[in-house]
């Protein structure tokens, strides 16, 4: 190779994390070995962090053999220990590009809802596999690090709203879970979550929200109540008054679908557009029910964002796990959106190895044209490798860098990103949206 690898990583039994001595780093692409190349490894952005992966053996690349080698092993200090790969976890606004090389141990568990990358280290300094696909300022990491002030000002917002349920619920996730967008309310700036649903009508294979009990621990608790519209409204509307480019969005990692509450959805929306036309209000969704979601777009939503994971309904399926819709009613939502003039975007699941296979590929070109999509919102799968290919198949992409290059090719009026946008931005950027048909 013309240019230096990073070398393997890994972790000993007490998680203390080392390079090796020579075997550099490698990566998959599904559940293809590959070396990274060049252009998609960058530093360890800020904000990321690091995960020994138990069960799992390293996997390098040995030079001098030209071959990919697995680590049981290693000898560290004259004492031979076993060995644990290691992980990257990307801060918002990274797409990862690969993930980790690793074999599995015998009778080894599924691993946390994390979005595992590849990772190595060179010229002293630790490098991943990624691609920043929005540079978003607003959810620069340094700007979520104050948490004596955070503190202060959910005491201060409990004690003038101290019935509101949803509130107390925000706070939570903001002190306990570290969410961004839940600590956003506190600070009063851009955008800020609205959980409304503990029911849910699919029942996602990666859902950070509810696990079986055999499965492994999802990443927060459900909401476990419906809030009442003034409830809904004592937490949005200063939001909207107040915050600097505000968003309020239902449909939160600490719920089920919102549309399962589309009444309370509809009421909340008019209301708060009777008080205000400031800020931008958006839906994330499944997109499971077009007629009741078409209500809301006439009620006053401004955006909306429906998840998936694949553009076939066989894959659809295989993780979404609907019960009682299909990918046809989601794609419906997001047609009727844009005959509303809502704007509109997908949540695209990321999976290095899956979702830039092929027939994914032309199958998302294809959405595309049906759906006349705005935005293409870019977020790493947090699921086990492993677990998600069992599900999916085998096989490997043809590079995330290369099916975003195609796309824009295709469409290079759409945007990509990782984020919500608000108003003032899309209706700037709508008028001059085009599409190949």
């Amino acid at each position: 190779m013309d240019f230096e690898l990073p070398r393997l990583i890994l972790s000993d039994p007490e998680g203390n994390i080392f390079d090796h001595p020579f075997l550099k780093m490698a990566a998959r692409s599904g559940d293809r070995k590959v070396l990274p190349s060049p252009s998609e490894l960058v530093p360890l952005p800020a904000g990321s962090q690091l995960f020994s992966l138990p069960g799992r053996i390293p996997i390098g690349w040995d030079e001098e053999r030209d071959t990919f080698t697995s680590l049981e092993k290693v000898r560290v200090n004259g004492k031979e220990i076993e060995c644990t790969a290691v992980a990257a976890f990307l801060p918002p606004g990274y797409v990862r590009t690969l993930l980790p090389a690793t074999q599995l141990r015998p009778n080894s568990q599924t691993l946390p809802l994390w979005a595992y990358s590849s990772v190595g280290w060179r010229s002293g300094k630790f490098w991943t596999t990624g691609l920043l696909i929005d540079s978003n300022p607003h959810w620069n990491p340094k700007y979520f690090k104050n948490d004596k002030l955070l503190a202060k000002n959910v005491d201060s917002f409990l004690k003038r709203d101290q019935n509101n349920r949803l509130l107390r619920q925000l706070a939570r996730c903001a002190l306990e879970y570290h969410c961004f967008a839940a600590k956003n309310l506190f600070f009063r700036r851009w955008e800020c979550p609205l959980p409304t649903s503990p029911t849910c009508n699919a029942d996602c294979l990666g859902c950070i929200s509810l696990q079986p009990s055999e499965c492994c621990p999802a990443s927060q608790e459900r909401i476990r109540f419906v809030p009442s519209v003034d409830e809904v409204l004592g937490v949005a509307l200063p939001h909207l008054k107040e915050a600097e480019d505000a968003i309020v969005s239902f449909g939160q990692g600490c719920e089920g679908e919102p549309l399962m509450q589309w009444q309370l959805l509809e009421k909340s929306i008019y209301k708060l557009r009777e008080k205000t036309d400031r800020g931008t209000i958006n839906l994330n969704t499944n997109g499971s029910l077009p007629k009741h979601v078409a209500k809301l777009y006439d009620a006053g939503l401004d955006s909306i964002r429906v998840t998936l994971n694949s553009p076939h309904p066989k894959y659809f399926k295989l993780y979404h796990r609907p019960k009682g819709y299909t990918l046809k009613e989601a794609m419906e939502t997001l047609i009727l959106a844009k005959e509303k003039g809502v704007y509109t975007s997908i949540n695209l699941l990321v999976f290095p190895g899956f979702t830039d296979r092929e027939s994914e590929v032309q199958g998302l070109l294809d959405l595309i044209r049906k759906t006349r999509v705005d935005l293409i919102q870019m977020r790493n799968l947090n699921i086990d490798p492993d677990l998600y290919l069992k599900e999916m198949g085998e096989g490997s992409g043809m590079g995330i860098s290369k099916m975003v290059e195609i796309l824009k090719r295709e469409f290079p009026s759409l945007e990509f990103g990782y984020f919500n946008r608000t108003k003032e931005h899309f209706r700037s950027q709508i008028a001059n949206r085009t599409f190949k048909i």
